[in-house]
């Protein structure tokens, strides 16, 4: 499964994103959502593929995410991971 996917982040929640389907935008995003994800500042487009690995999530789970609601959230860290990051880069 191949996908162009837009991401956003929120202007309200710092390393808060949103990945959606490029075609569809944020369309199937629900307006409450919205309301606490801020302006939504598009930061890139990328081809997403289950072989492709990102940072700080799985591409499965953010494609089947898509496929099934429309968009995909991604949370800021935890203090635990921010903790465990600054470890990995020590």
């Amino acid at each position: 499964m191949k996908r162009l996917c837009e991401i956003f982040k929120s202007t309200h929640k710092e390393e808060m994103y949103l990945y959606v389907d490029k075609a569809k935008g944020l369309e199937d995003v629900p307006e409450v959502l919205l309301k606490q994800f801020g302006e939504p500042q598009s930061v890139m487009t990328i081809i997403l593929t289950p072989e492709r690995k990102l940072a700080r999530v799985d591409v499965a789970e953010v494609l089947e995410k898509i496929d099934s609601d429309g968009f995909f959230l991604q949370m800021p860290p935890t203090p635990e991971q921010l903790l465990q990051r600054d470890r990995a880069s020590d």
